[in-house]
C-alpha cells in the first residue's frame, strides 16, 4: 500500500506536468516483500526490493520505477540511473506506541519493555540511549507491523520512518519523533527515487522535472558517505544532513551492533554554484547513481566529495573495524 501511494504521488505530479501523456501503473512484488520471516540484515541480498523491478525496466516492460531511496544500493546495476529524487518528506524516525502506552515516550516505558525494529541502525543507537529497553526484530509492511503492535502484547512500541507513516495518513500514530540527537536516520530516508534506463534520454528529461535540488545534494552526500564505508543494511551506518545558506552539513556515524562502540563526526562544504548548461556524455553525469541534469554539477561534486571525505575521516579513526565486527556478528 505504501509503495502504491508513493508511486501514485509521483504519477500525479507527472500527469500535471505532462497532461498529454498517459501513465499506466504496473504493480509488482519483490523478494523483500515475500521473505517476511527473516531480518532484512540477514538476507544479505543487496537489491532486495529492487531486482524484479529493474528486470522489468531492462526488458522495456516499464519505463520508470518508484522506490524509497533508502532501499536503493549506492551502486546501481549498469544501464540504470536514478533520474529523479523528489522533495524529501521528514527523514526522522518515529516511535509508535502500543495503545496502552499512548502518551508515553521511550524514556517513560517500564524497564524491559520490548521495542520492535528490523533496523540494525535504529537498534544500535537506541540500545545505547535506552539500555533499560529490549529491542526485537519486527518485519512486514507498515500495515502488518502496526497490526502486530496493536493486536498482540509482544511489543510496547515499534520504530518506523516518520515519512512512511505520514504518506499513509497515519501521522496521528506518531507518539514521539526521534531527534538526530536520539537517532540519526538512514541514508536517503524520506526521499523517493525514480529509477530509469540510463540511456533513455527522453524519459530522463521527462522525470528530471521532479528533482528537488536540496534533496538531491543532501542524498548525494549521504550516499557517497555510505558507499565509501561500504555500508549496507547489514551494518549500522547513520546520517543527518542540513542545507543552510549554501553550506551542506553532513553528520555521519557508524556503530557496533549494541551501540557501545561508535564514531560520529560532522563536516560541511559549500554547494552554492550556479547551474550551467552542460552538454556531454550522459554516463559521466552520475553521482552515486543519481543523474540530475538540472542541478549544478559542481554542487553535486562538492556534495559527493563531502560524503567521501567524512567517511575517510571515520575510516582513519577505526570505522572499518567497528563495521567488520558488526558485519561478522550479524552474519553469525
Amino acid at each position: 500500500q505504501l509503495a502504491r501511494i508513493q508511486t501514485d504521488s509521483v504519477v500525479k505530479t507527472l500527469r500535471e506536468l505532462y497532461p498529454d501523456l498517459r501513465f499506466e501503473i504496473v504493480a509488482m512484488s519483490t523478494t523483500g516483500d515475500k521473505i517476511l520471516d527473516t531480518a532484512l540484515s540477514k538476507i544479505g541480498e543487496k537489491s532486495l526490493f529492487t531486482k524484479e523491478l529493474e528486470n522489468a525496466l531492462e526488458r522495456n516492460e516499464v519505463d520508470l520505477v518508484v522506490h524509497s531511496l533508502k532501499d536503493l544500493p549506492t551502486s546501481l546495476p549498469p544501464g540504470f540511473t536514478i533520474g529523479a529524487v523528489c522533495k524529501r518528506e521528514n527523514p526522522l524516525d518515529a516511535v509508535v506506541f502500543h495503545p496502552k502506552n499512548r502518551g508515553k515516550t521511550l524514556s517513560l516505558l517500564p524497564e524491559k519493555s520490548v521495542i520492535g525494529t528490523s533496523s540494525l541502525r535504529r537498534a544500535a543507537q537506541l540500545k545505547k540511549k535506552f539500555p533499560q529497553l529490549e529491542f526485537r526484530d519486527i518485519r512486514g509492511n507498515l500495515n502488518t507491523r502496526l497490526k502486530k503492535l496493536d493486536e498482540k502484547e509482544d511489543f510496547s512500541a515499534i520504530i518506523l520512518a516518520a515519512a512512511g507513516l505520514k504518506r499513509m495518513g497515519w501521522e496521528n500514530r506518531i507518539g514521539q519523533l526521534l531527534s538526530p540527537e536520539d537517532c540519526l536516520y538512514a541514508v536517503g530516508q524520506g526521499a523517493l527515487a525514480v529509477e530509469v534506463r540510463a540511456k533513455d534520454q527522453e524519459i530522463l528529461n521527462m522525470v528530471s522535472a521532479l528533482h528537488d535540488a536540496d534533496t538531491v545534494l543532501r542524498c548525494i552526500a549521504e550516499r557517497a558517505f555510505m558507499k565509501r564505508l561500504e555500508g549496507g543494511c547489514s551494518v549500522p551506518v547513520a546520517v543527518n544532513t542540513m542545507l543552510k545558506d549554501g553550506q551542506l552539513y553532513l553528520t555521519g556515524a557508524v556503530y557496533s551492533l549494541d551501540g557501545s562502540d561508535s564514531l560520529k563526526e560532522t563536516m560541511q562544504a559549500g554547494v552554492h554554484y550556479p547551474q550551467q548548461n552542460e552538454d556531454g556524455p550522459n554516463d559521466d553525469m552520475q553521482h552515486v547513481g543519481i543523474t540530475a541534469k538540472n542541478v549544478s554539477s559542481q554542487a553535486q561534486e562538492a556534495a559527493e566529495n563531502l560524503g567521501v571525505e567524512l567517511a575517510s575521516l571515520l575510516l582513519s579513526k577505526g570505522a572499518k573495524h567497528i563495521l567488520s565486527v558488526a558485519r561478522q556478528l550479524n552474519d553469525a
